[in-house]
């Protein structure tokens, strides 16, 4: 048997191994039971679920093992992206939210995402708490159902649409006329998930002309992963590409989370430089102030930003729950990481690839320019920076090395001196010429995850070679 285990967003696993409708009741009555340990049960949860397989389901369920303990909930009416449940739970008071969710993953996964009142990822303390509860009653009867038609006729389960209050949430964050005004051409890709019927809805209702690809339910995905990196959307890149009239490109994973945008001339702008873009045309265009929140492992390029504009910027774990947290405080303006997330203050402490996305589109129309354009501009302003990350793969024996090696840091890497050791998640080694590198640990399988930055290409080659010269060694 399984034990349940929650990572950086919830529990997740694979379809009929240990993702099976057994474990999700035992983990949804674990949850059950911590609201009440808190007392905050009578304030009920919201329901929701992706367009993976069996996500109607499950989220029905779950319901019905709420109602079986008095718990009210709020069943979403059809799958629905995260940015959009967590505004649902600020907007209810609701005590969280359950969503049936695992974001970018493969087809072969779902996952089971707990997000408390805050509306933002739960924290480990929560996460550990209601995990130890669910592991001790696996294999047991430890909840009962209320069947889904009582549930309805009792009051405990309502069937809710939180489209109109998220669309009008984000009509006070992104500047939709600017948008109809410029009459550009946009792409957007939901790639098969939730956001399709949000992204391209809105922005067609600005007046633009909106191209879309990979906008119908597919629990496959296409037959790839639902992440807008590089490597799986080549057929929106050949879109963009191929028809001269489409100024960007703008895609969304599975549960509408997380960002991927290309440029008129189908060129990917990485996560890790749209975040510095954005939060430089905040302060510029915008005239917003304040610090940014960034995880260990995204660009330093937003803390040249940052610098120029006299801000603080706060370093987290990787993780988002983190940065929701210093969202949440009004302690940031902009919170990113460099795996496509990001919000800003004003709105939920979760990632909201739609807003992301929709920002994009304002850039582009009250600056004129192409997002490449500005990139230079902002280059120009604060120096170029380039990143990139890597994947080391560790036999038996250099996983056991490697936990050596960590133990006693090195002086320089690659023949560059180590300034500083940062250890907020993994080791990171601030090295000379504003170069470095993050060495992450996996921790469900032997792989170190190498991060490298520098200020030129070349810098950057040498700096990845070194790196995993290091780590294999």
């Amino acid at each position: 048997m399984h034990n349940i285990r929650f990572g950086t967003s919830g529990w997740r696993g694979i379809f009929g191994e240990d993702f099976i409708f057994d474990n999700v009741r035992v983990v949804t009555q674990a949850i059950a039971d911590y609201l009440r340990s808190r007392k905050l049960q009578e304030r009920g949860l919201v329901i929701g679920h992706d367009s993976r397989f069996l996500g109607e389901k499950f989220a029905r369920e779950t319901a019905c093992i709420l109602a079986g303990d008095g718990i009210p909930s709020f069943l979403c009416n059809r799958d629905t992206p995260t940015p959009v449940i967590a505004h649902e739970i600020l907007r209810r008071g609701a005590a969280g939210a359950i969503n049936f969710t695992a974001s970018h993953n493969p087809a072969e996964y779902n996952g089971m995402k707990f997000s408390p009142q805050s509306g933002g990822p739960a924290l480990p303390e929560v996460t550990d708490e209601i995990e130890r509860r669910a592991n001790a009653m696996l294999g047991e009867i430890c909840y009962r159902a209320m069947p889904l038609d009582e549930a309805f006729q009792s009051g405990l389960v309502e069937e809710i649409d939180p489209q109109p209050a998220y669309q009008k949430a984000l009509e006070k964050l992104v500047d939709f006329q600017a948008i109809g005004r410029a009459g550009i051409t946009i792409g957007v890709n939901p790639l098969y998930g939730t956001a399709r019927g949000y992204l391209d809805r809105l922005l067609r209702e600005t007046g633009i002309r909106v191209v879309s690809i990979n906008d119908c339910r597919d629990p496959y995905f296409g037959g790839f992963p639902p992440e807008p990196a590089k490597n799986y959307i080549g057929d929106f890149i050949d879109l963009v590409k191929k028809d001269p009239s489409i100024c960007l490109g703008l895609a969304t994973d599975g549960d509408g989370d997380r960002f991927g945008i290309l440029d008129g001339d189908g060129t990917f702008i990485e996560p890790n430089y749209f975040i510095a873009l954005l939060y430089d045309y905040l302060f510029r265009v915008r005239d917003m102030k304040g610090a940014v929140a960034r995880s260990v492992a995204t660009s330093h390029f937003v803390d040249a930003v940052a610098t120029f504009y006299g801000q603080r910027v706060h370093e987290t774990p990787v993780g988002f729950k983190y940065i929701g947290e210093l969202i949440g405080e009004g302690k940031a303006l902009l919170g990113g990481e460099e795996s496509a997330g990001l919000t800003i203050a004003g709105h939920v402490p979760e990632k909201d690839g739609i807003l992301a996305c929709l920002l994009a589109a304002e850039m582009v129309a009250m600056t004129g320019k192409s997002l490449g354009a500005q990139l230079q501009d902002l280059y120009n302003l604060v120096g170029s920076f380039y990143t990139r990350r890597k994947n080391i793969h560790l036999s038996t024996d250099l996983e056991e090395r490697f936990a050596g090696k960590m133990a006693s840091p090195p002086d320089s890497i690659g023949g560059w001196r180590i300034q500083q050791v940062v250890t907020v998640d993994g080791w990171k080694f601030l090295l000379e010429n504003d170069a470095w590198i993050l060495l992450r640990k996996s921790g469900t399988e032997p792989v170190v995850r190498l991060y490298c930055e520098a200020r030129s290409e070349k810098d950057l080659s040498h700096l990845v070679e070194a790196g995993k010269a290091f780590i294999t060694s």
